[in-house]
């Protein structure tokens, strides 16, 4: 089942989506479900892991949002704290609001790339487990390898490029600036290395399977590659593997 709701904190409004079994009012067990850079709330690979993960464990639920500027949140300027912001709102309000007793993050690529931020800069973890797919490390590496000479040149300028799906986002310098000096393949995880599977492919072709062998080894991480999986896992089969790699990882803890 599904449920749609905003919440409403601090000046902004952040609209999530709800996965549920039965009842949306005993759920002990919450993921905070984000997605890549120019999707939504509606992603389809979040959807799958949710019926998955919902149907097989008891009391589970799934929590996604739309990031700022993506799907139909209200903002116009992606700025990546802004980002980090809502994370924080949202995992705060499955704790404190859903009374969620534990509470697990599933991230992909930028989505992966803003919680590895919230860890870094928060200083603390608030996620019992965190899966990382495609985790794109070097954010600023993996969005602008595709900007164009003209772009630059309107960038230097001060102008604005475009870039997204269904909506589009628009990026400043400042934006690519701000990607560039955080690079989250330079600060230590190792702090938070029990708690973390990252699942990476083999064919990705926006974050090289080097840079999350990289940096595993440097924080001792579980890295799972997937052979022949593309960035966005296009494969129904590597896709399928990824997500059940992730559900027995948030199993439920056994007396």
């Amino acid at each position: 089942m599904q449920k749609y709701f905003d919440l409403n904190e601090d000046g902004l409004s952040i609209r999530c989506k709800l996965y549920y079994a039965k009842d949306l009012h005993k759920l002990p067990n919450i993921v905070v479900a984000t997605y890549g850079f120019g999707g939504n709330k509606d992603n389809h690979a979040v959807e799958k892991f949710a019926e998955r993960i919902t149907t097989k464990y008891h009391g589970y639920g799934v929590v996604c949002f739309d990031w700022p500027c993506h799907g139909k949140d209200a903002r116009n300027k992606l700025i990546p704290e802004e980002c980090i912001t809502y994370l924080d709102l949202v995992t705060k309000y499955v704790k404190s609001e859903m009374h969620a007793e534990r509470v697990y993050n599933y991230s992909a690529s930028f989505g992966a790339y803003i919680t590895l931020r919230y860890l870094n800069e928060r200083g603390a973890n608030p996620y019992d487990r965190i899966a990382f797919r495609c985790p794109a490390i070097k954010m600023y590496d993996s969005l602008h390898a595709g900007v164009t000479p003209e772009e630059e040149d309107k960038l230097a300028k001060g102008k604005e490029i475009i870039r997204g799906f269904d909506r589009k986002i628009k990026l400043t310098q400042d934006f690519f600036d701000d990607l560039k000096v955080h690079d989250m393949s330079k600060p230590d995880f190792m702090d938070y290395a029990d708690s973390i599977l990252m699942i990476h492919g083999t064919k990705d072709e926006m974050v090289p399977i080097s840079e999350a062998e990289e940096f595993s080894d440097k924080n001792v991480i579980e890295l799972v590659k997937v052979e022949n999986a593309d960035h966005p896992f296009s494969n129904p089969t590597c896709m399928d593997l990824a997500i059940q790699k992730i559900i027995e990882f948030f199993a439920p803890e056994t007396d």
